[in-house]
C-alpha cells in the first residue's frame, strides 16, 4: 500500500467520523423535539417529567391484564410520584376486583395510592378502593354493595313449554351444577352457597382490615346497602368529601409536591403504537402538519387499533 492509499483511507475515516458525530447531533434534537412536541413525554417512557399518576377504573371490573401491567409499571416509574385511582364502577368479577387491589397495594409500598370515588365504587368497584392509602368520595358518590352473588339462568320451564329436554351422562352428581336446564338440587345449592359464603368472608375481613374496624362492624355494614359518599364516611368506608384539591392537599402532606401535574396513564398499553417514542413521534407528525398520517383511519387498515370485543359474566360481584 503506497502513501497516497493510506492518506485516502484516512480522509474516508475523517468523513465517517464527521458524518457518524452528525447523525448523533440531528438524533438527539429530533428526541428534544419529540420530548416539546408531547409536552413531557408519554408517562412510562424514559422522558417523562416527575408527575402524579392518574387511573380511571370504570364499567364492569374483570380481569384485565392490560391494566394490572400498567399499575406495575406506574410503580416501578421513577417519575410518577404517586398514583391517584379514580374509580366510576359498579363492580364486576369478584377476581378482577382482587387482581386490581393487590397490584394497587404493591404500588403503595412504593408511593402514596388515593382512591377517588367519582359516580360510584360499589361492589368489587369499593374493594378496588380499599387499595388506596386514603379514600376520598363526592357528597353523592356511590359506594359500599359489599358483599358477593352468583347468578345463573333457569330456562327448565321454558324447554318445558317448547317440549325440549336436556338429557346429560355425569361423573359425579356436583359436576355441572347448578344447571340452566333442571332444578337445582339442595346440594348444588348448598355448594354454591359455601363458595359465595368463602368469598364473602375474605371480602368482610379485608374491609375490616383496610378500614380498621371490628369484624363484626364490617359485618354490620356488609349486607349489600348502597351509602352516599357522605353517609359511606359516617359510617367509616370512606375518609373524606372532596375532589382534586383535597387530593392534592393530602399528597403534599404526605411527601409529594403539589406543583406536579397530574397526568392520566389510562392509555399507556393500549394504544395502538405500544411504545413510547413511538407514540412521540406520532405527536410530533401532527404538530407538523402531518397528522393524517398517524389518523385513525389509517392505523386501523394496519390492524394497530382494537376492534370490537364482546364479553360475557355470570360471577358479578
Amino acid at each position: 500500500m503506497n502513501l497516497s492509499e493510506i492518506l485516502e483511507r484516512r480522509r474516508l475515516r475523517r468523513r465517517v467520523g464527521w458524518w457518524r458525530a452528525a447523525a448523533l447531533v440531528v438524533a438527539v434534537l429530533f428526541v428534544v423535539a419529540l420530548y416539546k412536541a408531547y409536552g413531557g413525554a408519554e408517562p412510562g417512557t424514559m422522558l417523562a417529567r416527575p408527575h402524579i399518576a392518574q387511573l380511571s377504573v370504570s364499567g364492569v371490573v374483570a380481569d384485565d391484564p392490560v391494566m394490572l401491567e400498567t399499575i406495575r409499571e406506574i410503580g416501578e416509574d421513577p417519575a410518577a410520584k404517586a398514583l391517584v385511582v379514580s374509580l366510576s364502577t359498579g363492580g364486576g368479577t369478584t377476581f378482577g376486583g382482587e387482581a386490581l387491589y393487590k397490584a394497587l397495594r404493591q404500588v403503595a409500598e412504593r408511593k402514596p395510592v388515593v382512591s377517588e370515588i367519582r359516580t360510584q365504587a360499589a361492589s368489587a368497584g369499593y374493594m378496588i378502593a380499599l387499595a388506596g392509602d386514603r379514600i376520598f368520595a363526592g357528597d353523592t358518590s356511590i359506594t359500599g354493595s359489599i358483599g358477593v352473588i352468583f347468578l345463573y339462568p333457569q330456562a327448565k320451564e321454558l324447554l318445558d313449554k317448547i317440549g325440549v329436554s336436556v338429557d346429560a351422562i355425569k361423573s359425579a352428581p356436583m359436576k355441572a351444577e347448578p344447571s340452566p336446564f333442571n332444578d337445582a338440587s339442595q346440594e348444588a345449592q348448598a355448594m354454591v352457597r359455601a363458595l359465595v359464603m368463602d368469598s364473602y368472608d375474605w371480602f368482610v375481613d379485608l374491609v375490616a382490615a383496610r378500614r380498621d374496624m371490628s369484624r363484626e362492624r364490617a359485618l354490620e355494614l356488609a349486607d349489600g346497602r348502597i351509602l352516599t359518599g357522605r353517609q359511606a364516611v359516617e359510617a367509616g368506608l370512606v375518609d373524606e368529601i372532596g375532589g382534586r384539591d383535597e387530593i392534592m392537599a393530602y399528597l403534599a402532606a404526605n411527601g409529594v409536591s403539589d406543583s406536579l401535574e397530574i397526568r392520566s396513564w389510562d392509555n399507556v398499553n393500549r394504544d395502538g403504537f405500544g411504545v413510547g417514542l413511538a407514540k412521540m413521534g406520532a405527536r410530533l407528525l401532527e404538530s407538523l402538519g402531518l397528522g393524517w398520517f398517524v389518523s385513525e383511519d389509517i392505523l386501523r387498515q394496519t390492524g394497530l387499533v382494537d376492534g370490537l370485543v364482546s364479553v360475557g359474566q355470570t360471577d358479578w360481584q
